[in-house]
């Protein structure tokens, strides 16, 4: 067992996207090679969009402030606090927020390879 407290905490990492206020940190790591696990936290602060396609399986939840996503399709949802997410593998997915947005996710990779 590993027990890592009060991640919502943490100051979170910028991502490297351009314009974008865009956080995000891997937490735990399984040591499984074949099958890693990641999980983290995501946040978007207001302003500009972030498209990301997917290279691995991803659930996210939304835990605090509230995200507008949309996918190559054309779907488009409001997602809150509770709200649950999966973003299967090589999906194109695009966020946005009004304010700003916290979600942890599970993904089907390694550490670092978001």
């Amino acid at each position: 067992m590993k027990h890592i407290p009060k991640i919502s905490l943490k100051a979170l990492t910028p991502m490297d996207e351009e314009g974008v206020s865009a956080y995000l940190d891997d937490f735990a790591v399984s040591d499984d090679p074949n099958s890693p696990i990641t999980a983290g936290l995501f946040r978007l602060e207001k302003g500009k969009k972030l498209t990301y396609r997917y290279t691995y399986h991803e659930m996210k939840m939304v835990i605090d402030g509230e995200f507008n996503i949309s996918d190559s399709s054309g779907v488009e949802v409001k997602a809150t606090p509770g709200d649950l997410l999966y973003f299967p593998k090589g999906s194109t997915i695009t966020f946005s927020t009004p304010n700003y947005g916290l979600g942890f996710f599970c993904g089907q990779r390694g550490e670092g390879e978001a």
